[in-house]
């Protein structure tokens, strides 16, 4: 009797075991999610308080005519690592942010890094530098804080730069 109730015992937990390892074995991976923001603020970890670079998507002639923004365009105000985005874990989910040129115009929805064709720094105090490399490396281009009036210049990137623009950072 006792060896009976010992062998049901250890079928029971052979197949428990066995429903634990199938089950384990076709868990689906941690969940991720993808999402595309035009404006680093948008970003829920990035705190956002000062700066105001504008990367465009053509050059300054066709970035602005008559006025009007023709050509789709990226805001960042803080330093960006890497123009292809940020990703974070928050418990076992990823959430993954591409900056794209958005606000409608040429190139809107367009991935941002290595796409820029000029620059705008409305910044009250801060200077920028536009970076060849992620991680702001390699050559670079300076671009200072708005002038004493409030105005925004539109500068086109330099031909190093041009459609190679990977990092930005306060100068």
């Amino acid at each position: 009797m006792r060896t009976a109730r010992f062998k049901r015992k250890i079928a029971a937990c052979a197949t428990s075991f066995a429903a634990l390892v199938g089950a384990l074995a076709t868990a689906g991976p941690a969940e991720a999610a993808e999402y595309t923001v035009m404006d680093n603020c948008d970003v829920p970890w990035i705190t956002c308080s000062y700066g105001d670079l504008w990367l465009f998507y053509n050059s300054k002639d066709i970035a602005v005519q008559d006025g009007y923004y023709k050509s789709a365009f990226t805001m960042f105000y803080s330093n960006v690592s890497d123009h292809w985005g940020t990703s974070q874990y928050q418990g076992s989910s990823l959430s993954t942010y591409r900056y794209v040129f958005g606000n409608g115009g040429n190139g809107n929805g367009q991935y941002m890094k290595n796409n820029a064709a000029s620059v705008q720094n409305c910044a009250r105090d801060d200077n920028y530098r536009v970076y060849y490399n992620s991680g702001y490396g390699g050559t670079s281009q300076y671009f200072a804080k708005n002038g004493p009036y409030g105005d925004c210049n539109i500068t086109d990137l330099i031909s190093a730069l041009k459609n190679n623009n990977a990092s930005s950072h306060f100068a």
